[in-house]
C-alpha cells in the first residue's frame, strides 16, 4: 500500500474560483497532448483535462474499493503506471517472488530434501551446485528492485524520504546485495549468509495489516515488559529459596531434588522456567515430595503465583491493549474508503457538466456512467450501482447521493439459489414435495450417523486381529449399502431441487464431490477383488491391498459426515465465525511466518550440526554404572528427528518447543551438545512464539468472538445461517460514519490537492 506522496506541480484539482472549480490551462501530463512540439488548441486541452479527470476518478473509486490512500501521483503517466503496478499480474509476479525467495530455504545448503530428518538415518541430501539458486535470488531481487523503485516513484520523493519502511526496504536490498556478491566471490562456501535472515522483511512489508499489527505489538512492548520483569523477579526469588531449600546434604540419597534440578543456579532457573510452563510437572517435584509432602508447598505456591496469577496478567495486558485494536483498522479502512469517494466526486466536480442553477456541487451521471465502465470492481457490485445511477432523476449526482451510490460496497448479500423447476406431473411435485423437503436432509444425517456407528463397531471388533484373520466382508457390504443410499440421495435431491439450484448450495457441492469419490473407489474395489463375500481377505492385487482401499473409503465417510455442520444451528454459527477468523487472521500468521523463518535460519546458524548420532560420540547422558539412557532425554526418547540440520527440520523443531510440551528435553540436549548459552535462544524462542505470540491470537479470537456475538451485531434469528460476513458487516453497527469536515480536511491536506471553498 503506498503511503503519502510528494509535493507535485501538477495539482489533484485546479483552483475554484466562485465556489466552481475550473481546469487551468495546460494543467495535463505528458502525452495528452497529440504533438508535444505543436501548440495544443483550445478542443485539445480541453479533452486532455477532461480524459485526466476521468481516469483520476477510476484511480480514486478503485483506491477506495481496496481500502487504498490516494495520495501519491496523478498525472496521465503515473496513473497508469500506478494501475499497472496494482494489476493482478503485477501483484501475483510480486506474491510469487517473495514465496520463491523465501521457499530457496527448502532446497539450500543445508539442503532439506531428504525423507527424514533422523541424524541415524538420514542419506545424503541433494546440494544445489553454486550459483543455481544464487541466479534465482538475483531475479528475486530484480523483482523487488523494480518494486521499490515503481513505489518510491510513485508517492513522490518528499514523501519518500519520510516512510521508514521504504528506507528499510532499500537498506534491506543492499546488505542483500552485498552477501549475496560475498557469496559468489566465495564459491558459496561461507558459513553464514546475511540474506538468508533478511528475507522475512519481504513479506512483512508487503503487507499493511502485517505493519499495522507489527506496530500495535510495539506499542504493547512497555506493558508487558513490566510483566515480564515481574515475571523474572518471581522466578529469581523462587529459584534462591529453592537452592537454599534443596542445598546439598550429607546423605545422597536425601539429595535426589538438588541433583536432578537444583545443582547449580542455571540448572535451578531452567527447571523454575519449565516448571512456569508446567512442562515438567510434577516430575520436578516428586524427589523432595517423596522425601517430605511439606515440599509440595513451595511448588505449588511457584505455579500458582507464576502461572495462574502472571502469565494470565499478561494475556489480559494484551488484550486490553487490542481491545478495539480490529474495530480501529476497520475505522480507519472506512475513512480511506469514503475518502477515496469523496475525491472522485471532487474531481468529476471539476468539469462543470451540471446546470448552471444549481447551486451545489454536483456530478453528471453520463459521466459517472462513463468512468464506472473502466473500474474494475465486483460484477454484481458495479450492476447494483449502474442501476441506480441509470434511475436517477434529471441525470445529476449530489454529493451526499454519490457516496449512497457507493454503499454497495460495504454490502455483502446472501447468494441469491436459482428457483426449484416447475412439474406439471403431479406425481413429479409430489416426489419434489417429499425430497426437496429439510425432513430428507434430515434422514440423510441419521443414515450418516448410522454409517459412522457401524463403521466404529466394525473397528474396534477388528482392532485386535492380525491381517490375515480380518473378514472385511461385513465393512465393504455395509460401505456398499451406505454408498449406494447416498447416491439415490444425491440423484432424488438433484430431481427435486433441479441441477443448478442444487450445486449453488456448498453443502450439496460437498456431498456430491463425495460422494462420486466414494463410488469410484467403490467401482475400483470391485473391479479388483469382487464384490463382497465371506472371506475377503486384504490381500494385494492392484495399487492397494482391500484394506487400504476400504480404509480410504470409510476415512472419507466419516469425512462427510461434516454435513452435519449447516443443519445444527449453533455449530454452524461456530463454524462461521470460525472461517471468518481465518479469513481476517492472515496478518499474524504471516508474522509467525515471519518469526518462524528468522529463528529457523538462526538456529541453524547456531546448531547445525551439534546433534550426532549415539554411536559417534561417548554416551553423555548414561547413567553411572551401566549404559542405560536416562529415562527421559532426548536420545532416551529418541527425538533425534528434531535438530536444527536443515530448514524442514528446524521449523519443525521450533513448532514443537512452542507447544512446550517435553521442551525441556530440548534445552538440556543442545546445551550438552552444543553450549549451555542455547538456552538463551529457546527461552528467547518460547517468549516470542508461545508467550507473545499465543497470548495475541487469543486476545484477537476473544475479540472477533465478542463482536461476533454482540446483539448489536447480530440482530438476525439464529435460523438464518446462509449468509456471508466480512469485517466490516461484522463491525457495522459500531463503526462512525467520517463527517463531511473531516473528509474536507484530509483533502485540503492531500498534497496534490488545491481547493478554494
Amino acid at each position: 500500500m503506498l503511503e503519502g506522496a510528494g509535493t507535485e506541480k501538477e495539482p489533484l484539482l485546479p483552483a475554484r474560483t466562485a465556489g466552481r472549480g475550473h481546469p487551468h490551462r495546460g494543467t495535463f501530463g505528458a502525452g495528452d497532448c497529440p504533438d508535444p512540439a505543436a501548440s495544443c488548441t483550445v478542443e485539445d486541452a480541453a479533452g486532455a483535462a477532461h480524459d485526466l479527470y476521468i481516469n483520476q476518478a477510476v484511480v480514486f473509486i478503485e483506491d477506495a474499493i481496496q481500502y487504498r490512500s490516494i495520495n501519491h501521483r496523478v498525472d496521465s503517466k503515473s496513473l497508469w503506471l500506478y494501475r499497472w503496478y496494482y494489476s493482478k499480474i503485477c501483484q501475483w509476479v510480486l506474491s510469487l517472488t517473495i514465496t520463491l525467495i523465501l521457499a530457496l530455504a527448502f532446497i539450500e545448503t543445508p539442503s532439506s530434501l531428504t525423507i527424514t530428518s533422523d541424524v541415524r538415518y538420514r542419506g545424503t541430501a541433494w546440494e544445489p551446485p553454486c550459483g543455481l539458486t544464487e541466479s534465482i535470488e538475483l531475479l528475486c531481487f530484480l523483482v523487488f528492485i523494480a518494486d521499490v523503485s515503481g513505489k518510491s516513484y510513485l508517492i513522490g520523493w518528499e514523501e519518500f524520504r519520510k516512510t521508514k519502511w521504504l528506507l528499510a526496504y532499500i537498506l534491506t536490498l543492499v546488505v542483500s546485495l552485498i552477501d549475496w556478491t560475498v557469496s559468489l566471490s566465495f564459491s558459496c562456501t561461507e558459513t553464514i549468509r546475511i540474506r538468508r535472515i533478511l528475507r522475512p522483511f519481504f513479506l512483512l512489508q508487503n503487507s499493511s495489516m502485517m505493519k499495522k499489527t507489527l506496530k500495535c505489538i510495539n506499542s504493547t512492548l512497555p506493558e508487558m515488559a513490566s510483566v515480564v520483569l515481574l515475571l523474572a523477579v518471581h522466578l529469581c526469588l523462587f529459584t534462591m529459596f529453592g537452592m537454599l531449600l534443596f542445598a546439598r546434604s550429607k546423605d545422597k540419597q536425601q539429595d535426589k531434588e538438588w541433583v536432578g534440578y537444583f545443582h547449580n543456579l542455571p540448572d535451578s532457573l531452567t527447571s523454575l522456567l519449565v516448571l512456569l510452563t508446567t512442562a515438567n510437572n510434577p516430575d520436578v517435584m516428586i524427589p523432595a515430595y517423596s522425601k517430605n509432602r511439606a515440599y509440595s508447598i513451595f511448588f505449588i505456591l511457584f505455579t500458582v503465583l507464576g502461572n495462574l496469577f502472571l502469565m494470565n496478567l499478561l494475556t489480559a495486558i494484551i488484550y486490553n491493549q487490542f481491545r478495539g485494536y480490529l474495530l480501529k483498522s476497520v475505522q480507519s479502512s472506512l475513512l480511506r474508503r469514503r475518502l477515496g469517494i469523496r475525491a472522485a466526486f471532487e474531481v468529476l466536480c471539476s468539469l462543470k457538466e451540471c446546470p448552471v442553477s444549481t447551486n451545489e456541487l454536483c456530478v453528471n451521471a453520463n459521466t459517472l456512467l462513463q468512468v464506472l465502465q473502466k473500474v474494475e470492481m465486483d460484477f454484481c457490485c458495479k450492476q447494483a450501482i449502474l442501476r441506480t445511477v441509470r434511475s436517477c432523476p434529471h441525470g445529476i449526482l449530489s454529493a451526499a447521493l454519490f457516496q449512497k451510490l457507493f454503499d454497495e460496497l460495504d454490502k455483502d448479500p446472501v447468494k441469491q439459489h436459482p428457483p426449484t423447476p416447475e412439474y406439471q406431473s403431479t406425481f413429479l411435485q409430489k416426489v419434489q414435495f417429499a425430497f426437496g423437503h429439510h425432513f430428507f436432509g434430515y434422514l440423510g444425517n441419521v443414515v450418516a450417523l448410522a454409517n459412522i456407528v457401524s463403521i466404529c463397531v466394525i473397528l474396534v471388533m477388528d482392532a485386535d486381529k492380525q491381517l490375515s484373520e480380518r473378514d472385511d466382508y461385513f465393512l465393504g457390504a455395509i460401505n456398499c449399502f451406505f454408498i449406494l443410499y447416498y447416491l439415490l440421495e444425491m440423484l432424488l435431491k438433484i430431481l427435486a431441487m433441479g441441477f443448478k439450484r442444487y450445486i449453488s448450495y456448498p453443502s450439496n457441492r460437498f456431498d456430491g464431490f463425495l460422494t462420486v469419490i466414494l463410488l469410484v473407489l467403490e467401482v475400483s474395489t470391485f473391479a479388483v477383488y469382487g464384490f463382497p463375500h465371506p472371506g475377503w481377505r486384504p490381500e494385494i492385487m492392484g495399487l492397494l491391498s482391500l484394506w487400504d482401499m476400504v480404509r480410504l473409503v470409510n476415512m472419507l465417510i466419516v469425512f462427510r459426515f461434516l454435513r452435519i455442520i449447516p443443519n445444527m444451528k449453533f455449530m454452524a454459527l461456530v463454524a462461521s465465525t470460525l472461517l471468518d477468523l481465518v479469513k481476517n487472521l492472515r496478518a499474524f500468521a504471516g508474522l509467525l511466518v515471519v518469526v518462524f523463518y528468522a529463528f529457523a535460519i538462526t538456529g541453524i546458524v547456531l546448531f547445525k550440526g551439534a546433534v550426532v548420532p549415539m554411536g559417534n560420540i561417548s554416551v553423555v547422558n548414561a547413567t553411572s554404572g551401566n549404559s542405560t539412557l536416562q529415562c527421559g532425554t532426548y536420545e532416551q526418547l529418541e527425538y533425534w528427528p528434531n535438530n536444527f540440520d536443515d530448514f524442514a527440520a528446524a521449523v519443525v523443531t521450533l513448532w514443537d518447543i512452542m507447544v512446550v510440551n517435553n521442551w525441556q528435553v530440548f534445552l538440556d540436549a543442545f546445551s550438552r551438545y552444543s553450549s549451555p548459552w542455547s538456552k538463551v535462544y529457546f527461552v528467547a524462542w518460547w517468549l516470542i512464539s508461545s508467550v507473545i505470540w499465543v497470548n495475541l491470537f487469543v486476545a484477537l479470537l476473544l475479540e472477533n468472538f465478542i463482536h461476533k456475538w454482540d446483539r448489536h451485531s447480530h440482530r438476525q434469528s439464529l435460523s438464518e445461517i446462509e449468509y456471508q460476513t466480512t469485517v466490516e458487516l461484522m463491525f457495522r453497527d459500531v463503526l462512525e460514519e467520517p463527517t463531511e469536515e473531516e473528509l474536507m480536511e484530509k483533502l485540503h491536506q492531500h498534497p496534490h490537492l488545491q481547493l478554494c471553498r
